[in-house]
């Protein structure tokens, strides 16, 4: 791999894409840590770009990291397949194609027609970056139990997509609610 950037590892953030073992990993979780008199470390939750599995690993605060350059394009989620995903670009109509299991974290919130930023690793499109949340529309739900409210009363609803969300007892099926992309949890009507 020819993009990359050498920095020390105190700058890594979540969702930067870094050599591991050769290979390109995005890293998903990121907490700077100390203990006592010792040095700080850097613990990174990496998820392999080509396989799709998840690792931890602890970097010292003066460990060199490999940071890969990442081009991120707009397309529309088109559908999926056993090929993985299948993402269009928008002015070319050109095929972007996302392997099923480098995705399974963020199936859930792909809906069709809906424009993603997807990364690219040269040339390679290997991940996508979901929005802070979605709209989606709830199609089925339960009705509320009157009087069940003397607490934060909840219910689980499905969306669109399949997912299953908790949400207060006046959601009703047709409506559309915002789900947090992060959490998965119910944020509102939209």
């Amino acid at each position: 791999m020819s993009n990359v950037d050498k920095r020390p590892a105190t700058s890594i953030r979540k969702n930067n894409v870094v050599m591991y073992q050769n290979v390109p990993h995005i890293v998903t979780e990121v907490e700077h840590r100390t203990q006592g008199r010792q040095a700080g470390f850097i613990q990174v939750t990496l998820r392999n770009l080509a396989t799709g599995i998840a690792t931890q690993n602890k970097f010292h605060s003066n460990d060199t990291v490999f940071f890969c350059y990442v081009e991120s394009k707009a397309l529309e989620y088109s559908y999926e397949d056993n090929e993985g995903y299948h993402f269009l670009h928008p002015d070319t109509y050109e095929d972007e194609v996302i392997p099923s299991k480098l995705l399974e974290d963020q199936k859930s919130y792909l809906i069709q027609g809906e424009s993603y930023s997807v990364l690219f690793v040269d040339d390679r499109p290997l991940q996508i970056q979901l929005p802070a949340s979605v709209a989606m529309k709830v199609i089925e739900a339960s009705e509320g139990v009157r009087g069940d409210t003397a607490t934060n009363a909840q219910k689980t609803v499905v969306v669109e997509t399949g997912m299953k969300v908790q949400v207060p007892l006046f959601i009703k099926t047709g409506e559309t609610i915002r789900i947090d992309t992060d959490k998965g949890t119910y944020l509102g009507r939209a």
